[in-house]
């Protein structure tokens, strides 16, 4: 009898690791992908490493979520969710995810960056949020070519948002951005409200450009397989907002006139 049931449960966890693999150069999870997706970064609205654990909580709640945890961290950090910033998740625990070590993220590590439960839960961090049936403003992105756009598009989006999105195209592809409509509250120095790109897995390194106002930026082609996009908006005044088009590409299309994906 203990030998059946030793053989029940390697042939369970055999099934389960069976589910976890690589499909298309992405890595996928059948169970844990769409609920995966739901979590999100959020740092305050004042900056980053601004919230006290009752004020992070309080965000996510606000916006229809609750407290990422650390399974659903794990799950999404699995299928390339990777942000250089530590932030709160359940139970007052702080952390962040690492798909790629790198010398000034994650101390050389890949993993859940774990900084343990913290007794004080008026230190300031940001946070990391759970809400798997909210995309409208982020997510990890894995198709190979999708349309983006501001929160509401083509209404004005509003005030007070903090939009990420993570595009992972497949190993040896680049990505292609293509902007087709823009129009964010323009500002010196696009301090207001802005859209950011990043060459890279955050919001750290890879700065590819900071845009507001009207004016129809050129289209922006990564170095790698990842981009990250990071779209603010502050306490005053909105706009149109704006769309674009990604699209995950072979070094060889590149090289030829792209321009045919666009129709």
């Amino acid at each position: 009898m203990r030998l059946l049931a030793v053989l029940w449960t390697l042939s369970l966890l055999l099934k389960e690791a069976q589910a976890w693999g690589y499909r298309n150069g992405i890595f996928h999870n059948s169970i844990w992908l769409e609920q995966a997706a739901g979590v999100y970064h959020r740092e305050s609205r004042n900056g980053r490493y601004q919230l006290t654990y009752k004020e992070a909580k309080a965000m996510c709640k606000y916006e229809g979520g609750r407290m990422a945890t650390y399974e659903e961290l794990e799950a999404a950090r699995q299928i390339g969710f990777h942000v250089c910033a530590a932030g709160w998740f359940d139970h007052g625990r702080v952390g962040y995810p690492i798909v790629k070590a790198g010398a000034n993220c994650g101390f050389g590590k890949v993993g859940i960056i774990d900084y343990g439960y913290r007794i004080n839960k008026s230190e300031r961090w940001d946070v990391y949020c759970y809400n798997p049936t909210t995309k409208e403003c982020g997510g990890i992105l894995t198709d190979q070519q999708r349309f983006i756009q501001s929160p509401g598009f083509p209404d004005k989006y509003q005030d007070d948002q903090i939009c990420y999105w993570h595009i992972r195209a497949r190993f040896g592809q680049k990505i292609l951005l293509h902007f087709v409509e823009f129009d964010v509250e323009d500002d010196t120095a696009c301090l207001a409200d802005y859209l950011e790109v990043y060459d890279s897995y955050d919001d750290v390194s890879g700065f590819a450009g900071r845009f507001c106002g009207d004016y129809l930026p050129q289209d922006i082609i990564s170095t790698g397989n990842v981009m990250t996009l990071k779209f603010l908006s502050d306490a005053s005044v909105t706009a149109g907002g704006f769309q674009l088009q990604y699209f995950a590409m072979n070094a060889s299309a590149l090289s030829q006139n792209y321009t045919d994906y666009f129709h």
